[in-house]
């Protein structure tokens, strides 16, 4: 985690004294459990739970059961979509439409809300259970060796949240002095903040605080970070972090943000590449050249999210198979192997291969298959091989050369002696490929068996096809 010399969390009392009542429950929490630090998040993968959607049932409860057999697939590190009170007024329903506007209180009865139209920042969605259940959640999780972080939406927030009548000079105004939703965007069920307000900094910092020092969550996915200032995410960082040592994820891939107050960003360019790999709109190079800019604009400690979905990418620009196809396979396995931390989202170890509903109640698929299984394998991969070490102390990436660098995308990683190669045809026809550098005994990490290959030993690739191997030493 990021480290400072800090005072004491200092807000003004008229947020300070605005004391909330929490529901008590008794759980054991293990003495193993730790705060999070730095080397949990080299070999770290990371699960964005969307409970409304997890189960039929939507609930923490339903989560909760789960959560050991997340330990399958190496998940270190849980991140709760909004688990807030969602605003009514101005709720979306499809497009344009506002649920205020359906005359069939049935029809109007489908339609929950945006989960980052928040109402409150200090309590919990009754739809998704009481205080209890999340302390439940929360201290299974830190049972199984795994962290919590909350999705915390900080530039905008509903039109019923409390602050809308108690500080209405949160809010950014329009030339009439009206409020107003973030400008640019169609999130017309949002209302915009305006972080010229010193006071806003002290409130925005202390609810977040809440959630440490109450609920003991382990830190926060800042929803659309780069719309906020900066210097906000500083302050209130530098405040958090001096209750525990918290684990910051910005929904940006914007680069001072990680100067002090986050951790991790989104890998978006490195996403969009990958969509245009696998649905062959590009080659090889451009990933290349991507990587190549990301070493040199990038510090050494900068960690970015690997995924080949999301909660965005799902609902509204399609599943893995809709994107991807027949490469899904290769594509996944190419998000564990590069530098950074791998993204799991709901349903998609259940190879889910439809869009979430979004602002309705839906389900995930609950039977496991071949992605649950490549899952646990890669899984397995990244927390006990150093070579795929993705953190603050990454292993090295070194691009190898072969005998078509257009189409053939081959690396090395290496970390205490360690080595994995990845080699994959990012080609639609079948290829035998030479990889400089792809020498010894080795062993197929996910087939199993080992061979020993010389300087100059081809290997013949399928379509999309790639192999992963680890060196034996």
């Amino acid at each position: 985690m990021k480290k400072y010399i800090l005072g004491l969390l200092v807000l003004t009392a008229v947020f300070a004294c605005k004391n909330e009542e929490k529901e008590v429950v008794d759980v054991a929490i293990t003495e193993e459990y730790s705060p999070i630090q730095d080397q949990d998040l080299e070999n770290a993968i990371i699960y964005e739970a969307n409970i409304r959607q997890y189960s039929p049932e939507g609930t923490f409860n339903e989560f909760t059961k789960d959560i050991p057999q997340l330990k399958e697939l190496g998940v270190k590190v849980i991140w709760l979509m909004p688990i807030f009170p969602i605003s009514e007024k101005n709720r979306k329903a499809e497009g344009d439409l506002l649920v205020e506007d359906i005359k069939d209180p049935k029809e109007r009865e489908k339609y929950l809300g945006s989960y980052y139209a928040v109402a409150d920042y200090k309590k919990i969605n009754p739809d998704l259970g009481t205080s209890a259940d999340f302390t439940r959640l929360v201290a299974t999780a830190h049972d199984n060796g795994m962290y919590v972080i909350l999705d915390w939406v900080a530039n905008h927030t509903g039109w019923d949240h409390v602050w809308i009548k108690e500080y209405p000079d949160f809010y950014t105004k329009d030339e009439n002095g009206e409020m107003m939703h973030p400008a640019g965007t169609d999130w017309t069920d949002t209302a915009d903040l305006n972080y010229e307000n010193r006071d806003l900094w002290d409130a925005m910092t202390y609810a977040m605080s809440f959630w440490v020092t109450e609920y003991q969550v382990d830190g926060f996915r800042c929803d659309v970070a780069h719309e906020v200032p900066t210097e906000f995410w500083n302050f209130a960082n530098a405040q958090l972090q001096d209750q525990k040592p918290l684990f910051m994820l910005a929904e940006s891939e914007k680069k001072d943000l990680f100067k002090e107050a986050f951790d991790m960003g989104y890998n978006w360019e490195g996403h969009h590449i990958m969509n245009e790999l696998a649905q062959g709109k590009t080659s090889v190079e451009k990933w290349d050249a991507y990587m190549d800019r990301n070493a040199k604009n990038y510090e050494k400690d900068d960690i970015l999210m690997n995924f080949i979905t999301n909660h965005d990418e799902n609902s509204w620009n399609g599943s893995v198979k809709e994107r991807m196809g027949a490469t899904a396979e290769t594509m996944l396995a190419f998000s564990y192997m590069i530098p950074g931390m791998p993204l799991i989202y709901s349903g998609q170890e259940y190879d889910m291969d439809y869009r979430l509903k979004f602002f309705e109640k839906d389900t995930i698929p609950k039977t496991k298959g071949k992605t649950w299984e490549l899952m646990k394998k890669l899984g397995a991969l990244k927390v006990n091989n150093p070579a795929l070490n993705g953190g603050k102390n990454a292993a090295s990436y070194t691009r190898l050369k072969t005998s078509d660098d257009n189409s053939v995308y081959a690396i090395k990683r290496e970390k205490d002696g360690a080595t994995v190669f990845y080699v994959a045809n990012l080609s639609n026809e079948r290829l035998s490929t030479a990889v400089q550098g792809l020498k010894g005994k080795i062993t197929d990490a996910l087939r199993g068996g080992s061979v020993n290959f010389t300087e100059g030993t081809s290997l013949d690739l399928p379509p999309y096809g790639y192999r992963i191997f680890t060196l034996e030493k």
